[in-house]
């Protein structure tokens, strides 16, 4: 059985479907959106070792030619090298030939391959299957596309929204307990900007998601979806500052992740240090109880995420915060929490209260 819901948008609105061993059912689903031709598949070699063949089968047996592209695993894959290598692989194959690309893989594939749908022959359609929790729940879905340039993460990029966002929760089960953590990270912050429900739900849940149980994360899978899908309805290209919300923790766990060279923090490791920081900020500027940032600080910790920054330096930290996009004219623009299940965009926080709040996690 599988659970659907729309994101419905003036333009290119799509289906999010979310079920336990769903994989082998994904080329009618691709058949009914009334696609033809060749998929190009964009994964590693490890997820093709695992799902190409039930992929290929279910490609493969509504009539859809299949052409594998193999990428290396980690936000090294997220550059301009590897962006132009695949244009040029994909454009070699494509002799006037009708073709899509499927994502098959994290939010690393997921963002490249957007951005490759979106540039190669001025778009081209694509569907994500994304492979991990934290991209089941946020990257795959919204449209967001990028690779990272020399001096900060996600530098270059589109908003080119995927036709399909297909989560099977059961191929979760080739994930590491690490990566499980890093997708409740992601979790948790969705929870805390607009859901206090679905944050008590994780908190009562944290052994079961760790372990995988297939209801339970399914139920957290739509219920972040659903959110993410709300909240790009509303802004689809974060024009209206309703979509900032979604990041939470992303400034300082961005620059965190930036400073340690992407090898010293994983992704939702990283965004939970920034949710750590975030709401100690928030404390600070007297939008948040302490009581409530311990909260939200002992979920993270039952989770088994990071508590104290390590392995990375505070001027290196603020260099990297100050390329983020999120920053309007030089001037540092945070989310910050009101309450577990509320926050508001605050512009112009302070340099000194930043320092200070990251200083307490150092």
């Amino acid at each position: 059985m599988s659970l659907s819901l729309k994101v419905n948008l003036r333009d290119n609105s799509y289906k999010i479907v979310i079920g336990h061993n769903i994989l082998q059912d994904l080329g009618g689903e691709l058949k009914a959106l009334n696609l033809n031709g060749d998929a190009i598949i964009i994964t590693h070699p490890v997820l093709k070792k695992y799902y190409g063949k039930v992929l290929e089968k279910s490609l493969a047996s509504v009539g859809f030619g299949v052409k594998f592209f193999a990428i290396a695993e980690g936000e090294e894959s997220k550059s301009a090298k590897v962006f132009i290598k695949l244009l040029e692989e994909i454009a070699k194959y494509d002799e006037n030939k009708s073709i899509f690309i499927v994502a098959l893989g994290g939010g690393v594939i997921g963002d490249v391959s957007g951005f490759v749908a979106a540039t190669y022959r001025r778009g081209i359609p694509y569907v994500q299957v994304p492979t991990t929790l934290l991209a089941q729940i946020d990257s795959a879905i919204g449209g967001k596309t990028a690779i990272d340039l020399s001096v900060g993460k996600n530098l270059a990029g589109a908003f080119y929204q995927p036709i399909l966002v297909y989560s099977d929760v059961a191929v979760l089960a080739t994930l590491d307990k690490r990566q499980i953590r890093n997708g409740l990270s992601e979790a948790v912050k969705y929870g805390v900007i607009s859901d206090r429900r679905l944050f008590d739900f994780i908190a009562r849940h944290v052994s079961k998601l760790i372990n995988l149980d297939s209801k339970v994360l399914s139920e957290i899978v739509y219920q972040c979806s659903r959110i993410k899908a709300k909240v790009v309805e509303q802004d689809e290209k974060e024009t209206k500052s309703i979509r900032t919300i979604l990041n939470f923790g992303h400034t300082i766990g961005h620059a965190i992740e930036a400073a340690g060279k992407f090898r010293v923090y994983q992704h939702g490791e990283a965004v939970a240090l920034g949710m750590r920081v975030a709401s100690e900020l928030s404390v600070r500027l007297k939008y948040l109880t302490a009581k409530e940032a311990a909260t939200l600080g002992g979920v993270l910790s039952d989770i088994g995420l990071p508590e104290k920054i390590s392995g990375v330096k505070l001027p290196e930290i603020l260099k990297h915060m100050m390329h983020d996009k999120k920053f309007k004219a030089g001037k540092p623009r945070f989310v910050l929490a009101t309450g577990l299940g509320t926050v508001k965009v605050v512009e112009g926080v302070s340099i000194v209260d930043i320092k200070a709040a990251i200083q307490s996690y150092l």
